[in-house]
């Protein structure tokens, strides 16, 4: 039986933060996660959501209005988050020894890949999995926690040019680039698997809900180790709700793209190098993330370092300009400008 691995830290864990530094809740500036700090306006959700277990009609039609928004030509599989997936990924190749994970990324890949008893070789980029042939490559486009982007063409090469190789692309940050994304290409090309994140875009990650695009084989796969009533009725009422309002989905779309312009003029004029971005988040190099982590958690405000990165820090979006001003300020205080 293979021992539990060590639990990975993520962003978001304010409690503990809390724990260690004090202040309520309201008290924190929360830029821990890659998440939206907006959320889509709520719709009402009838009672029978909650009171009854969800029919497959519902979720075929939850499918349906997500292939239209995300751009796919088959159906995706809804599912309880994409990291429920993660857990399932080694199923799909069960006779691989080895896995090229293009890093450094999201680390539940290689524990997902670790507890199957598979090999992990981190390559830097898709040229280097190329010649790496390991029969499963894991690519998040754009990537986390540095922003990293790999071209779509170059993307679809990689998957026309190893057939033999299961391609696994992680889309969880691209609802605001859709120019990278290979979801039309899930489901006609057989070795390819595309997740989508629900909750960072829309700011419902409590939700708990994602969407898998691949080949019917391989969603029935999927579906059959969920097992049935995997995704819960309200999460897919939200979803039939969010995907069918254009207007409030461009809301929110300014909404982000106003909070990055603030959040990247409080960074520079902090004197804050940035490193890499995505619309949701930016990485810093602070010299000591993990010092620089700390030092702004004694004022409150808290950010993501990481190990396999030390000098780096990950800053989601301020809500709003006063969060700007107070981001900047404590960045002052805690990381002077060089001289």
């Amino acid at each position: 039986m293979t021992e539990p691995l060590e639990p990975i830290a993520h962003g978001g864990a304010l409690s503990e933060s809390i724990a260690r530094h004090g202040g309520e809740p309201g008290e924190w500036l929360d830029l821990s996660t890659g998440i939206s700090p907006f959320i889509l306006p709520m719709p009402e959700i009838p009672a029978t959501a909650w009171r009854r277990l969800p029919e497959s009609a519902e979720a075929s039609r939850v499918g349906d209005l997500a292939m239209r928004y995300y751009g796919g030509s088959v159906r995706p599989l809804a599912v309880p988050g994409t990291q429920a997936v993660i857990q399932l990924l080694p199923l799909l190749r069960p006779d691989a020894e080895r896995v090229a994970i293009v890093s450094p990324t999201y680390g539940e890949y290689e524990q997902s890949f670790r507890r199957a008893g598979i090999k992990i070789e981190h390559v830097a980029t898709l040229d280097a999995a190329a010649a790496n042939r390991a029969p499963i490559v894991v690519l998040a486009n754009p990537n986390n926690p540095d922003g990293r982007e790999t071209v779509r063409d170059d993307v679809f090469g990689f998957i026309r040019s190893h057939r033999d190789r299961l391609v696994i692309i992680d889309e969880a940050f691209a609802d605001l680039r859709q120019d990278l994304s290979m979801v039309g290409a899930a489901g006609m090309e057989p070795n390819l698997v595309v997740m989508r994140s629900f909750g960072k875009f829309f700011g419902l990650a409590g939700l708990r809900l994602g969407f898998v695009f691949a080949t019917p084989a391989v969603l029935g796969l999927l579906a059959d180790r969920l097992g049935p009533w995997a995704v819960s009725g309200p999460a897919l009422a939200m979803a039939d709700h969010a995907f069918g309002r254009k207007d409030l989905v461009s809301e929110l779309r300014d909404k982000i793209d106003k909070a990055h312009g603030q959040t990247r003029s409080a960074l520079n004029m902090a004197g804050v190098r940035i490193l890499g971005e995505t619309p949701l988040f930016f990485c810093c190099d602070v010299g000591n993330g993990g010092q620089v982590r700390e030092a702004l958690a004694e004022h409150h405000v808290l950010v993501r370092s990481f190990d396999h990165t030390p000098e780096m820090i990950r800053i989601g979006l301020v809500p709003d300009e006063l969060s700007a001003v107070r981001l900047r300020e404590t960045l002052r205080l805690v990381h002077p400008r060089p001289q």
